[in-house]
């Protein structure tokens, strides 16, 4: 891979996270805030160290992070039967909720994205783009999406 390609993408990535960042504020929350509630919705139960896995996160960080989730009560701990020290994750209602409002703000950053480009251009980049992360993450990250 060229040294374009690895730059277009780093600053393809970086303006779309910082533009998400702008929009997830808007319902009063971070832009890691919303990818948890994103991967809970997908992970449902799981405790916090898989969590933190998932989200490719340090354990300290993202345990504070689950705090200031839990303290805006859009996520509730609750103890784990097989292992006392563990609590599981589950969004409550409130979360659910906040969720319902992110995926469209979602949708709508993918769609001004993509503003302009032939949806046949968009399918090959896809592809392409599914290749490459195929190419370089292990077989379990390849396809989650998150």
């Amino acid at each position: 891979m060229s040294d374009g390609i690895a730059r277009l993408i780093s600053d393809s990535a970086r303006l779309i996270k910082r533009e998400f960042e702008a929009r997830a504020r808007s319902l009063g929350i971070t832009r890691e805030q919303a990818f948890a509630l994103v991967a809970l919705s997908r992970n449902e139960g799981v405790n916090q160290v898989r969590l933190a896995e998932l989200m490719e996160m340090d354990a300290i960080p993202l345990f504070r992070l689950v705090d200031r989730l839990e303290a805006s009560g859009l996520v509730r701990r609750e103890r784990d039967p097989a292992d006392r020290r563990a609590r599981r994750l589950y969004l409550t209602q409130a979360g659910w909720a906040t969720l319902d409002l992110l995926r469209p703000l979602m949708d709508q950053l993918g769609q001004d994205v993509c503003a302009g480009i032939d949806p046949e251009e968009i399918a090959t980049f896809r592809k392409v783009l599914a290749r490459m992360v195929a190419n370089l993450a292990p077989e379990t990250d390849a396809g989650r999406g998150e």
